[in-house]
């Protein structure tokens, strides 16, 4: 695997991402506008997709305040043309949220699929 992008705020999940893809160049952000800038400057074979990229928004059935995953997944929709072979994964444990992310990215002719963070390891064992 080449190059991954991760998505995500926890220093929890941060370690496990590092522990199971060691092998493989990753960048991990939790602020929005750097994940756009690195989607437009570098090739990634998987991404990772987080909702809730604050604590403030873990409370938040919906938070729309410009600063979540969404928004990575709303420009991807808008940029078919940036990362086209890319397996994009929402692993939030925000379940409406990343309905939404996924609906917006498959409208948009994405594939894309929703894999709550717990069930990751099943799908990518270290």
């Amino acid at each position: 695997m080449n190059r991954i992008l991760i998505v995500e705020d926890d220093e929890r999940r941060r370690s496990w991402f590092d522990k199971s893809f060691a092998g493989c160049e990753r960048d991990t952000t939790d602020d929005v506008s750097v994940a756009i800038q690195w989607l437009v400057e570098r090739d990634y074979e998987l991404i990772f997709l987080d909702h809730d990229l604050a604590l403030e928004h873990y409370d938040l059935e919906m938070a729309d305040d410009g600063l979540t995953g969404y928004v990575v997944a709303a420009w991807l929709a808008a940029h078919p043309e940036s990362q086209p072979d890319a397996q994009i994964i929402i692993h939030s444990l925000n379940y409406t949220g990343s309905d939404r992310m996924v609906k917006c990215l498959l409208d948009a002719g994405r594939t894309a699929e929703h894999v709550p963070f717990p069930y990751l390891p099943s799908l990518f064992s270290s």
